[in-house]
């Protein structure tokens, strides 16, 4: 088992049981402490575990968010490819949305050059990233932007939304799962993600396969609400098929 493959299964575990201990994961995973101590530093500074005594707690049983930067470094190959299928999913011309989230930015990095969009972001980072496309045109939803995601939120971007409507949104999200649905720590940001998805015609997540693994404190949207989940190839079979069963076509990129 290669060290990035050891460290998304003490996540996963992690976030299953609450808790993860050394010694079991080293005799469980068949490496030494040494290397389970190793692997849990990597996960705590890209701000997905915190180490406590004899081993590691998921950051969301702690009511902590981690921030942009951290969430970016996790993942990536999954997320890149992730981004690539959500190629698919645009229009030949119209409007889409795209939400503020790391996978979502690695497909505003691949945006097409050779269709004319109007492009609606909560996120200033994208916004500097997407307007100097030539062939797209840009809006920038206002309100007070969250430090923890650089997402704008409160009504300034609310009472925009209400009044568009949009070929496709590009929505991201912090948790997932059939009973919760779509989830996220903030009710601030999970308003700007329900009226994002209120105002669509199709609506399309992108969320690599851990977020199927928890849930937080505010839900903005159901599964049968999402027409199309992508993922990537490490979902379970049977939880995309779950997944799939309540609404939405599952692409397991």
């Amino acid at each position: 088992m290669y060290a990035e493959e050891r460290q998304q299964e003490i996540l996963r575990r992690a976030r299953t049981a609450g808790r993860v201990d050394v010694v079991r994961l080293a005799q469980e995973l068949e490496v030494t402490t040494e290397t389970i101590r190793r692997d849990l530093t990597v996960l705590e500074r890209a701000g997905v575990l915190r180490r406590v005594h004899g081993g590691a707690i998921p950051v969301e049983r702690l009511g902590f968010e981690p921030g942009l930067a951290a969430r970016d470094e996790v993942m990536t190959a999954e997320k890149e490819r992730i981004a690539k299928a959500a190629l698919a999913e645009l229009p030949d011309d119209g409007s889409v949305i795209i939400d503020a989230g790391t996978t979502t930015g690695r497909l505003v990095r691949i945006m097409p050059t050779d269709r004319e969009l109007t492009v609606i972001v909560n996120s200033p980072p994208l916004a500097t990233a997407l307007a100097t496309r030539p062939n797209l045109t840009v809006i920038m939803l206002g309100g007070r932007v969250r430090g923890r995601t650089l997402a704008t939120v409160d009504d300034w971007a609310l009472e925009p939304l209400a009044r568009l409507h949009v070929d496709v949104a590009f929505m991201a999200t912090n948790g997932c799962s059939v009973a919760a649905g779509l989830t996220t720590p903030d009710p601030a940001e999970a308003a700007i993600k329900r009226a994002m998805v209120k105002a669509a015609e199709r609506s399309v997540l992108l969320a690599d396969h851990t977020k199927f693994t928890s849930t937080y404190l505010a839900t903005f949207a159901t599964l049968d609400e999402i027409d199309v989940v992508i993922t990537d190839t490490g979902l379970d079979p049977a939880l995309a098929g779950q997944i799939s069963a309540a609404g939405p076509e599952v692409i397991r990129a």
